[in-house]
């Protein structure tokens, strides 16, 4: 495997009801072999992907201090996170040195835009205040981008031949939460763990993640032969990928990829920018191996439990709670 698939949406729009069957099982075969691909075609203007890259480089440009100022103190999964404040690898059971990446999420929230529940439910957004279009455009981006989420599940819902309404009843009010990834070797940046990581290996919780990425290596994919792929992102392209849930819905029939970021060796170079939307349907959805995906000689290979909890569970594994721990570890290692 030296690439991942590239699908053309456009016959999903535009095309007859072959053509749509066409793109279904495209994408089926993508998810079975690999569980990435890219598509073409999906709609999004250039003018909002080239925007909201341009916020982004506006955000993450800024003084620390401007960007503490947005980092979250109720518990949410909003805000700004700090280079060194999560090991992503951590939950997968990897001990690896805390992650390079900066980061701002947002996402979505009750029309009140009061909190639902703990992390990683609906929550309220906080935005920087000195940054005039920033939250406009931030927005603008994420309901495109969701709703490109949403026909990726319409066509998964075709392509595993499930209830055309499968994924549209699952996602009626889903937790969509959007990460704004910023990678940069600093100037001042001290020689670099061999285990460092800009963004550790891990799966995607959820049902499936729209990225887009700059064009450039950093992104990885291991392969069954436990090779690492680099994935170049097309100009033009989102990259999907296939979550946790759907994985345990189809018993691995669809991958769930581990992935990963390695680090640039350029100190003080251009940043590698990538905006990830996370599509993780409804809270309180039963996650749990649909039976036409078992047999006799196939028994389901998850136990049940909700989406809300496993991607909970995820995301806490990931973050601050977890470093000194990590740390500990690495430290141990070093004196063995």
């Amino acid at each position: 495997m030296s690439e991942i698939p590239v699908i053309d949406l456009q016959p999903w729009f535009h095309g007859t009801a072959t053509d749509r069957q066409a793109v279904a099982r495209a994408m089926n075969t993508a998810c079975h072999e690999v569980g990435f691909l890219q598509v073409l075609g999906h709609g999004v203007a250039d003018p909002l992907r080239a925007g909201v890259l341009n916020q982004m480089n506006e955000f993450f440009k800024q003084e620390t201090s401007l960007k503490e100022s947005v980092r979250p103190t109720d518990g949410s999964y909003r805000g700004y996170s700090g280079r060194k404040s999560e090991s992503f690898a951590y939950t997968v059971g990897d001990i690896r040195p805390a992650d390079l990446v900066e980061a701002f999420v947002m996402g979505s929230q009750d029309q009140s835009g009061a909190r639902t529940g703990a992390i990683h439910t609906h929550a309220p957004n906080v935005w920087p205040e000195n940054l005039r279009d920033f939250a406009a455009t931030t927005w603008e981006y994420y309901l495109a981008a969701r709703q490109l989420s949403e026909t990726m599940a319409d066509i998964s819902a075709l392509a595993l031949d499930l209830d055309p309404n499968f994924f549209q009843e699952r996602l009626s009010d889903a937790v969509v939460t959007m990460r704004m990834n910023w990678y940069q070797r600093l100037a001042n940046e001290p020689e670099l763990d061999e285990q460092q990581m800009a963004l550790g290996a891990h799966t995607d919780y959820g049902i499936l993640t729209v990225l887009l990425a700059d064009v450039g290596p950093g992104l990885q994919i291991l392969s069954d032969t436990s090779e690492w792929i680099n994935v170049s992102p097309l100009a033009d392209a989102f990259v999907i990928n296939v979550g946790d849930a759907l994985a345990v819905w189809t018993n691995n029939h669809w991958k769930s990829t581990v992935h990963r970021v390695v680090p640039s060796m350029a100190i003080g170079g251009k940043p590698r920018r990538s905006i990830a939307l996370f599509q993780d349907g409804n809270f309180d959805t039963p996650l749990h191996v649909l039976d036409q995906f078992t047999s006799p000689d196939n028994p389901p290979r998850y136990a049940p439990t909700t989406l809300g909890e496993h991607v909970t569970s995820k995301i806490i594994g990931g973050r601050d709670s977890v470093i000194p721990a990590v740390q500990q570890t690495l430290g141990q290692r070093k004196t063995n």
